[in-house]
């Protein structure tokens, strides 16, 4: 491109990151290596009018190894579609306000800009639901708001895993066997008396070995994965709930289950993805903000988030 790309990044206050594990944080600095400018934003820095998305952003400055490790910019309000691109990465919950912010990503989306990933597919594809276009890959699974339904998907599977729909980080996630006391009431808070849709799935031993944090760019699958192994006595593996991470290489399961998912994000626009596998099954496919990228670059000497920025400036440049 003939003038200096510029790329937004809409994200949780940025002050407040961990720099050692944050995959936004590498995401920033492969950009800035290009020589690419990047403006930080939130949520609350965009509105619409006119039938035009505004921000108010400031330019960032990664300053790796010193104290403080960035400078900031006096705050300017631009159209936002001034940006080449922007990268959606504001953390769950996914709530009202997250689909407001989509809409308005969809205004810079038409006036050209390139937005990771893309507004209608963050809201088409919930991370757990998403799973079920790939039975193929998937533990037997089961989405619904009726206690019957899961009485009985407990009495078929004996062992089983029920969460919510719009959890992240393993919050409110229950494994749930059939002589569990307590099997009722976990029906009743998950699904609020019958009114909120919660998924099931059967339980897989194989979480003893770590939730596999497969991470896709550009429907290519990195060739290693995170895989997060559950602290003694828990049986989440999310490093949100005390679990440890380890790279592994993946397994030829791991690169089919990729493969099958890959022509599906491409196609819905997807270019950054991260594949939740646990032994031989597909449980999640995270599409908000997945991470992971600095443990696996520090443990193989990746340039995951430049692999990314590869995949931006060529869809850029076409």
């Amino acid at each position: 491109m003939s003038k200096p790309i510029v790329i937004g990044v809409i994200m949780d206050p940025i002050e407040k990151i961990n720099i050692t594990k944050d995959s936004t944080w590498a995401m920033i600095l492969a950009a800035q290596n290009r020589g690419w400018q990047v403006r930080y934003m939130q949520q609350s820095n965009l509105y619409a009018s006119n039938g035009k998305v505004y921000a108010e952003s400031r330019v960032v400055t990664l300053l790796p190894g010193q104290d403080p490790w960035l400078e900031l910019s006096q705050a300017t309000t631009h159209e936002l579609s001034e940006c080449h691109a922007i990268l959606m990465r504001k953390d769950p919950p996914f709530d009202l306000e997250y689909i407001y912010t989509t809409y308005k990503l969809e205004l810079a989306e038409l006036r050209g800009t390139l937005i990771v990933n893309k507004p209608q597919s963050l809201r088409d594809c919930n991370e757990k639901f998403f799973t079920t276009w790939f039975p193929q890959c998937a533990p037997p699974t089961l989405v619904t708001r009726s206690a019957e339904l899961l009485r009985q998907f407990i009495r078929d599977h004996g062992d089983c895993i029920f969460k919510p729909l719009d959890g992240m980080g393993g919050a409110s996630v229950f494994r749930v066997q059939s002589d569990d006391p307590n099997k009722g009431v976990i029906i009743e808070t998950l699904t609020r008396d019958g009114t909120t849709s919660v998924m099931a799935q059967s339980f897989i031993p194989e979480i003893s070995e770590g939730d596999k944090r497969i991470l896709m760019v550009d429907g290519k699958a990195v060739p290693y994965a995170l895989a997060r192994v559950p602290k003694a006595g828990e049986t989440r593996g999310n490093l949100a709930a005390g679990g440890t991470g380890k790279g592994i290489a993946l397994s030829e399961r791991d690169v089919w289950i990729s493969k099958q998912v890959a022509p599906v994000l491409k196609e819905k626009g997807i270019l950054f993805a991260g594949l939740d596998v646990i032994g031989d099954y597909l449980t999640e496919i995270n599409v908000t903000s997945p991470t992971c990228i600095r443990e696996l670059d520090k443990q193989y000497g990746l340039d995951i988030a430049g692999d990314l920025m590869d995949a931006i400036e060529l869809r850029l440049s076409a």
